[in-house]
């Protein structure tokens, strides 16, 4: 039978309905319930953290990307003190750890961590647990457990803010920061709203240290007093990631005030990943590269887009990629490959063990 003219029109908008249907999927923010949760978590975090990591498990246990990472990593077995710790506690961190914020400060020399948690907890065999493994201290009514540290390490002290909550610091005490508005608090508010639909990020606030560990972070091979210069000048950087069925959509914002400054970044990293696909495209490189291994950073590199965000006062400048299965399934080879001793093999004389050719007689 014939379709209707009406009939036409209804199923050639049916594509563009799914597609904005996926489109408001993707880009949805969590529910009301997960962002009071959230924003709960980060408003304990202090204002003075140099950076703040958050981490959705729940979210991201539900995604078909999750199941995907699973079974690219490796699965090693639980060694016998994490085996007993699930016996004593009932405790998994893969199933039972729900979402969790982390803030890093740093104190001239040193660097301190708080992090609160939320998730299933059996309080009452937890705190057996601690109670035969740590020292207890009482402040009010909040019982302190400081773990004993490893040979090196300072210790972590640990407490129960609610049956459902929990704060642990490798300072003194785990003390929350208080809730109160402020100039600092409205500066990371800020970063928190433009990645409130993502279950995993990092925001970091820029200081000297996290310029030396952001240079060192950078590869060798495009390393630059111009690169170097140009990250010194991003007063904050935000890292978030966001599944997309097998994908993962990594976002990365460096803002500062200078708009000469974005301007040249987003030149020059543009100019990067150019360069790096040309330099895949090299016909001497390409015989001496793994093909599936240059599939995957060409394919990661094709996905890369740098764009220049005028926020008024602060400049941004956003590069965005997606990290895919053939990525993840060269990194999970690369990861698995054992590492060789340099040297020849064991089974050959290596040179200290080979006797030295005789030298020629210098003539006078």
């Amino acid at each position: 039978m014939a379709l209707t003219r009406k009939q036409k029109i209804a199923a050639s908008l049916i594509p563009l309905f799914v597609a904005v249907l996926l489109a408001a999927l993707f880009f949805r923010n969590p529910g009301e319930t997960e962002l009071a949760a959230r924003r709960q978590l980060l408003q304990l975090i202090s204002p003075d953290a140099s950076s703040v990591i958050y981490i959705d498990l729940a979210e991201l246990r539900a995604s078909p990307f999750f199941a995907r990472l699973n079974s690219w990593a490796p699965q090693p077995p639980p060694d016998s003190e994490y085996a007993q710790f699930l016996r004593d506690t009932g405790f998994s961190y893969e199933r039972d750890l729900d979402r969790m914020a982390i803030g890093i400060s740093r104190r001239g020399e040193t660097t301190e961590l708080f992090a609160v948690a939320d998730g299933k907890f059996d309080r009452k065999k937890i705190e057996a647990f601690l109670a035969r493994n740590s020292a207890a201290t009482q402040q009010g009514q909040q019982t302190i457990f400081t773990l004993k540290p490893a040979p090196g390490q300072k210790p972590v002290s640990l407490t129960f803010l609610s049956d459902t909550r929990i704060a642990l610091t490798d300072e003194t005490v785990p003390t929350p920061a208080a809730s109160a508005e402020g100039a600092g608090r409205a500066d990371w508010n800020t970063r928190f709203e433009r990645v409130a639909g993502s279950p995993v990020f990092a925001v970091i606030r820029q200081d000297a240290a996290m310029q030396q560990a952001l240079t060192a972070a950078t590869p060798g091979g495009f390393r630059s007093p111009q690169l170097a210069s140009l990250l010194e000048q991003q007063l904050w950087i935000s890292i978030a990631g966001k599944p997309a069925g097998d994908r993962l959509l990594l976002i990365a914002d460096g803002e500062s005030l200078s708009d000469a400054a974005e301007s040249q970044l987003r030149e020059l990293l543009q100019g990067v990943i150019v360069m790096a696909q040309t330099g895949l495209n090299d016909p001497k490189l390409r015989q001496q590269m793994n093909p599936e291994e240059r599939d995957a950073y060409l394919e990661l590199l094709q996905s890369a887009d740098v764009q220049k965000i005028d926020r008024g006062q602060w400049k941004t400048v956003r590069v965005s990629l997606f990290l895919t299965p053939k990525f993840f399934d060269v990194a999970a080879r690369t990861s698995l490959v054992p590492k060789t001793q340099s040297g020849p093999p064991p089974s050959q004389p290596t040179p200290a063990t080979k006797p030295a050719a005789p030298r020629p007689a210098k003539k006078n």
